[in-house]
């Protein structure tokens, strides 16, 4: 996958789960975006040979990052996570915040992406982290949710 493409994908995952975000909390988001990162949060195999691997990836995270320091992170040799979990994590004046949780594997087949068939390639669009106890029934603020913590 060209950055370019890559590029496309992010931002139309972003607004996606902006506008899904929007279901869940009381909080008036930003339409500008930063993006939290941890890569390789998934366990894998390494001797599955039709991906590339980064073992030096392992417990490395990035904050506060924009979208064209995303994509330079995360699309190496035109190969990207085979999945990319979405979620908003917090907002404050100026900038709503994703974490992107990563795959460990990287692949340029659009085949082996996780979420291909939603037409957001390696992206899966998540819900906000709910605070313990939550009402489904009700909106809640990002600041007192159960984010996940870096």
């Amino acid at each position: 996958m060209k950055k370019p493409e890559f590029l496309y994908l992010l931002l139309g995952a972003s607004f996606v789960s902006y506008r899904f975000a929007k279901r869940f909390v009381k909080d008036k988001l930003k339409s500008d975006f930063r993006y939290d990162i941890i890569l390789n949060y998934s366990n894998d195999d390494p001797a599955m040979e039709q991906f590339d691997f980064y073992p030096e990836d392992n417990d490395k995270r990035f904050f506060n990052l924009n979208e064209n320091e995303v994509v330079d992170i995360l699309c190496r040799k035109n190969k990207v996570p085979v999945w990319i979990d979405i979620s908003v994590c917090k907002v404050d004046r100026k900038f709503t915040t994703f974490n992107l949780l990563c795959a460990g594997r990287y692949s340029d087949n659009p085949d082996e992406y996780y979420y291909k068939k939603n037409g957001s390639g390696p992206f899966g669009i998540k819900s906000p982290n709910f605070p313990p106890g939550h009402n489904k029934d009700e909106k809640f603020k990002l600041k007192n949710s159960n984010q996940l913590k870096f």
